[in-house]
């Protein structure tokens, strides 16, 4: 049982990664910063979790779960960040205009990055990609957490 559950939770964060490339090279929608960094937590639970099926099973669930997890808690950052609740970093997100000069501007402009964070690409229900993988990476880390305190 151990086993089936860190290869249900590595192919969670398979899809999600799968899915992701598909947004960005299909769907024509390159990912953002935060974008970029909810994905490392699932490249390391895919890293974790195929070590896991091969040795120390237990100790690889529990750090594959901690990447999944942190991948949920950046993707809770990254929507409050879309749906302005609070600000996300300057390097992903626009600054305000008012006040300032042409020339601090036309620098404001030239220092932007081409896909922001505070902006949402696609919906579906109200849902943003950000929202749909809070769910999705707590209910992965869940099965994680389940096979890392299984008793063997």
């Amino acid at each position: 049982m151990t086993r089936t559950l860190i290869l249900l939770g590595t192919l969670g964060c398979t899809g999600l990664i799968l899915g992701a490339y598909g947004f960005q090279y299909i769907g024509d929608m390159p990912p953002c910063a935060m974008c970029w960094w909810q994905r490392y937590g699932h490249f390391a639970g895919i890293g974790f979790g195929v070590l896991g099926l091969i040795l120390l099973p237990r100790l690889m669930a529990g750090l594959a779960g901690l990447g999944a997890l942190a991948s949920g808690i950046i993707a809770i950052y990254h929507s409050g960040v879309e749906r302005k609740i609070w600000e996300g970093p300057d390097t992903c997100t626009s600054n305000p205009v008012g006040g300032l000069t042409p020339e601090q501007l036309l620098e404001q402009i030239m220092a932007a990055p081409l896909v922001r964070c505070d902006e949402i690409p696609w919906e579906l229900f109200g849902l943003s990609m950000a929202n749909y993988n809070i769910v999705a990476s707590f209910v992965i880390a869940a099965l994680f957490f389940a096979a890392a305190l299984r008793k063997a």
